[in-house]
């Protein structure tokens, strides 16, 4: 016997029970508010406990047939017993995880509710949670125009260099978005298939490396004019960073036009993907060359040989051999009873792998995206139907968690400052933009196919999104030694704040001119 379940009536479409602009607005007031209260509430609460409990207390002279070392310990006794009577009064205690719990709930309600904001406008959600992480991490900074004291939100913020104090909020938020990194990447890999990819063509091949080689070199060249103190180094990187192509930005453009089967969308796709993994590998190799510039020894073609098989071969090793171990670990977790082991087993692989990665001097954003390439359906299908749910579709959770956090952190270590400081900041973010943007219609010169959009196949390759910030936060986080032996981060503040900008502006245009290039010719044939 079949049972039919009816879905309940819904009187009003999803649109309308969006919450209405009023409310966007009390939110950002209500966010602003919470924030206020986050910082404050623990340094006030430090504030009041110093001037309770003074570091030095002062020591009265000894009556007649006393010792004067009972006095301290006497006042000891007190300022313990006088904290156990506040902490009683009080109701609870100072946890080293409330900073961090309350720093999460700041960022998650700001990231959605920005996100939400900017959906609204037609642009991506990742755009308003990084727009929303400048304004956290710069409010104090704009509050002093109106010279208004604010230093509520610096516990957010984070060592660039990955360094800081491993206690601090701003620390462990570091580590939580770096994990929201590494699945991000473990997702963009399970989206991704090696079979796909082998059956693209050549308009979508000739489209990739075209899309890595022009972007880089006039990356390179940007960075020659504008930061001619700089090492080589730093000037490879900011080519690498441009080599960057969002595919999840532009896939969601085409879907929502319903043109993702027309050939021009196809290949785009197919070249954004092969574009993501010739990205990860010039970044796996720019990265080993800076890292082996920081030893203080001269780069040796030995050396560069090195660097470019472990980047190619961890990648093909991943594939072939990952290929052949993931399938006996999901079926040996099929046999074992409870629950989430779907999730289980494939963060092994991903979590893994991303370790692996870091044994081969690879980050481990490498290694994620290759665990989620190497996973097929086919390897743990009896795991999907036992629980009933697709594995893209259980990762959801986790990557809603963490992946938001990463980008209002990127936005939060930006400096506004910079701009006013360093006028300079303003060029090169322009013409890092300028050759972002030339650099994909290039790649559009692969299109070998006659009558096909190229001006489409260009346009859907500009975005940098999440791709783009990922190698930025890379980049931040490389330290390399200058020959006076000091050290600084190869992605330095003025520089990381045009790289955000330029991201920001590539993946704002893309779905408008996208939009306007695939449709320009719908109304006169509408017309005939």
């Amino acid at each position: 016997m079949t049972y039919t379940i009816s879905p309940p009536l819904r009187p009003k479409s999803p649109q309308s029970r969006r919450p209405r602009p009023t409310y966007l607005v009390i939110g950002l007031v209500v966010m602003v508010v919470a924030s206020y209260l986050f910082g404050t509430a623990p340094s006030s609460r430090r504030a009041v406990a110093a001037d309770d409990h003074p570091t030095e207390v002062p020591r009265e002279h000894p009556a007649e047939g006393t010792e004067s070392a009972d006095a301290p310990v006497t006042e000891a006794a007190g300022s313990e017993e006088k904290d156990k009577e506040e902490e009683h009064e009080g109701g609870g205690h100072d946890s080293p995880v409330a900073p961090v719990l309350a720093a999460i709930v700041l960022l998650l309600f700001s990231a959605k509710l920005a996100g939400d904001v900017f959906e609204r406008l037609a642009m991506p959600a990742v755009l308003g949670e990084l727009f929303i992480g400048v304004v956290l991490g710069n409010l104090g900074y704009l509050l002093g125009f109106f010279n208004l004291e604010f230093t509520a939100l610096d516990f957010l913020r984070s060592s660039p260099d990955g360094h800081g104090d491993p206690h601090s909020t701003g620390y462990i938020l570091s580590i939580l978005a770096e994990i929201g990194v590494v699945l991000l990447l473990f997702e963009v890999g399970l989206e991704s298939n090696v079979r796909d990819m082998l059956k693209v063509g050549a308009s979508s091949l000739l489209v990739a490396i075209l899309g890595v080689i022009a972007p880089m070199l006039l990356g390179i060249g940007v960075g020659w004019f504008f930061l001619p103190h700089r090492p080589y180094q730093v000037w490879l990187f900011l080519g690498a960073t441009l080599c960057a192509t969002s595919v999840g930005i532009t896939a969601r453009v085409l879907k929502d036009l319903g043109r993702s089967q027309q050939r021009e969308s196809k290949i785009i796709l197919g070249a954004a993907v092969i574009d993501d993994v010739l990205g990860l590998v010039v970044l796996a190799i720019v990265s080993g060359i800076i890292k082996q510039a920081g030893t203080g020894e001269a780069l040796k073609i030995s050396a560069l040989a090195l660097i470019v098989i472990k980047a190619i071969g961890f990648l093909i090793g991943a594939v072939f051999l990952g290929g052949l171990l993931t399938r006996p670990l999901f079926r040996a977790a099929s046999y074992l009873k409870g629950h989430g082991l779907l999730v289980a087993a494939a963060l092994v692989v991903c979590f893994g792998l991303a370790y692996l990665a870091t044994l081969v001097s690879l980050a481990p954003i490498v290694g994620a995206f290759a665990g989620g390439l190497i996973l097929e359906h086919a390897h743990y299908k009896d795991l999907s139907r036992r629980e009933n749910v697709e594995l893209e579709h259980a990762i959801q959770p986790l990557t809603a968690l963490l992946v938001p956090i990463f980008f209002v952190q990127m936005g939060i270590n930006v400096r506004l400052e910079q701009f006013l400081t360093n006028p300079s900041v303003w060029g090169l973010a322009a013409a890092l933009t300028i050759v972002a943007i030339i650099g994909k219609q290039v790649c559009a010169l692969g299109v070998v196919e006659p009558g096909q959009n190229r001006l489409a196949v260009g346009l859907g390759m500009i975005p940098r999104g999440e791709v783009g910030l990922i190698f930025a936060n890379e980049g931040a986080k490389l330290v390399m030694k200058s020959t006076d032996g000091t050290s600084s981060p190869v992605i330095q503040g003025s520089t990381y704040a045009a790289l955000v900008v330029m991201i920001m502006v590539t993946t704002m245009v893309t779905p408008p001119l996208l939009k306007w290039s695939l449709t320009r010719g719908d109304k006169p044939a509408e017309a005939a």
